[in-house]
C-alpha cells in the first residue's frame, strides 16, 4: 500500500505540473501550483524512474494478496483510473485559470484512501463490513478534512487562480465546524459499544483536534512546515496502536 500510494501521489504531482511545459518563459509561475509541484517538475526524470520501479514492485506484490482483497483493489483501481482521466486528460488549452475543477479532489482523496485502508480487513472478514462502515466513513471524512485544511492554507485568497469545486468552496466556509463535528462524532463512537476497536475513532478524534489547533496557529508556522504538520497529524495516532486488540 505505501508503494501504491507514493506512486499515485508522485504521478498526480507530475500531471499537475505538466502544464509548466506548455507555458511561455515570460509567465513561468502559476498560482495554482505549489512548491511540491515545482519540486516534482524539476526532478521529474528521477520521479518517473521511481514510478517505473514502483510499478514493477506492485506487479510482484499484488499476486501475494488474498483473492478477495485483490478483487476489491482492482475495482478500486479501475475507479481511481477513471477519476485520474477526468481530472488530468483535459486538453491544455481548456485547463485555464478560469476553468473550475470537474470533481472535488479533497472528497475523492478521502473516499479512495479510506477504501484502500479498510479493504484488507473487510476482505478477510466480510462480516465486519457493516460494523466497520461508520469508522470507514469517519476516516474518509478525516482524510478529506486534511486536504481541505491544506487547501485553505495554500489558498488564502480563493478568488484568485483556478476556482475550486462548489463543494470545496462550501466546505472551506465551514472548515472549523467540520473539524469540531468530526472530533465530536469520533469521541462519541469511542464511548458507544460497537464492533470496531475504540482506538480507531479515538485516532480520528485526535487527528481532527490537531488539525483544528494547527489551523488556529497557522499564522505562526511557515507554509511548508504547516503542510507537513497537517500530514503528521494523521500519523500521531500511532501512539494508540498498542491498545488495538490482537
Amino acid at each position: 500500500m505505501p508503494v501504491a500510494v507514493w506512486m499515485l501521489y508522485a504521478a498526480d504531482r507530475l500531471m499537475d505540473a505538466r502544464l509548466m511545459d506548455a507555458r511561455s518563459i515570460d509567465a513561468p509561475h502559476d498560482e495554482d501550483l505549489e512548491a511540491r509541484h515545482y519540486f516534482h517538475h524539476h526532478h521529474r526524470t528521477a520521479f518517473l524512474r521511481g514510478i517505473l520501479l514502483a510499478s514493477l514492485a506492485l506487479a510482484v506484490l499484488l499476486p501475494c494478496l488474498e483473492p478477495a482483497a485483490l478483487h476489491l483493489y482492482l475495482v478500486l483501481g479501475g475507479l481511481l483510473a477513471g477519476y485520474f482521466i477526468l481530472i488530468h486528460v483535459t486538453p491544455l488549452a481548456a485547463a485555464s485559470k478560469k476553468a473550475a475543477h470537474r470533481l472535488p479532489k479533497e472528497l475523492a482523496v478521502g473516499i479512495f484512501f479510506a477504501s484502500a485502508i479498510f479493504i484488507p480487513t473487510v476482505a478477510r472478514r466480510p462480516d465486519l463490513r457493516l460494523p466497520l462502515l461508520p469508522d470507514a466513513l469517519l476516516f474518509a471524512a478525516l482524510c478529506s478534512l486534511n486536504c481541505l485544511f491544506i487547501y485553505a492554507w495554500e489558498h488564502p485568497h480563493p478568488n484568485l487562480g483556478r476556482p475550486a469545486h462548489a463543494t470545496t468552496r462550501l466546505a472551506l466556509r465551514h472548515l472549523q465546524f467540520l473539524a469540531i463535528t468530526i472530533a465530536v462524532f469520533a469521541a462519541l463512537f469511542c464511548l458507544t459499544k460497537h464492533a470496531a476497536p475504540w482506538p480507531i475513532p479515538a485516532a480520528c478524534a485526535l487527528s481532527a483536534t490537531l488539525l483544528f489547533l494547527l489551523h488556529h496557529r497557522r499564522g505562526r508556522i511557515a507554509p511548508i512546515t504547516l503542510r507537513a504538520a497537517a500530514d503528521l497529524a494523521l500519523i500521531t495516532p500511532l501512539f494508540l496502536l498498542p491498545f488495538l486488540p490482537l
